[in-house]
């Protein structure tokens, strides 16, 4: 796979990449260490906590994420799955994909993520609370879900013009 990793860029519902389920990383390589360290600058250039390949237009199971905005946090995971889904709590989430929107989702307040390091090497950790959130929101992302699939029918209305706004500029931006 050849990719200009310079032009990544955030792509914007109702992008097809949003949608698609991304492919198992088999090779972990310096081209997958430069994807993930452009996302990871792109994530904080749009001041977000998380971001997923498909975000950039890429279908590969590959997440970054850095849930305390410290410096030395960010973290990658390769291949990542979730586990152990314990607990219940609604809370609020915004997306860089979704520019303007932010809905109640209601999610696992505990779980464990199973993935793989930039080597290939196996990984696991438990979280809870915002990191739980973050790992399940980017991985959803690999499985072509999205917020706007998990928000209730008052979100759902509230962002219907933000949403159709994002639609029109799409449709505009793919004719021309």
């Amino acid at each position: 796979m050849d990719i200009d990793i310079e032009k990544l860029a955030i792509v914007h519902y109702p992008h097809p990449a949003l949608r698609k389920r991304c492919e198992t990383i088999e090779k972990f390589d310096e081209q997958l260490a430069a994807i993930a360290k452009r996302m990871l600058e792109i994530m904080y250039a749009g001041k977000g906590v998380g971001l997923a390949a498909p975000q950039v237009g890429l279908a590969l199971r590959l997440i970054v994420l850095n849930p305390t905005g410290e410096e030395h946090d960010g973290r990658i995971y390769v291949n990542p799955a979730i586990r152990d889904m314990q607990g219940n709590v609604e809370a609020e989430e915004g997306c860089l994909s979704l520019p303007g929107i932010n809905v109640n989702v209601r999610r696992a307040q505990r779980c464990r993520i199973v993935a793989q390091d930039l080597q290939g090497n196996p990984i696991e950790h438990e979280g809870s609370d915002l990191l739980c959130r973050i790992w399940q929101h980017e991985t959803d992302h690999l499985n072509g879900v999205m917020i706007v699939d998990r928000m209730g029918p008052t979100d759902r209305i509230a962002t219907r013009k933000t949403l159709r706004a994002l639609e029109d500029q799409f449709g505009s931006k793919a004719a021309g």
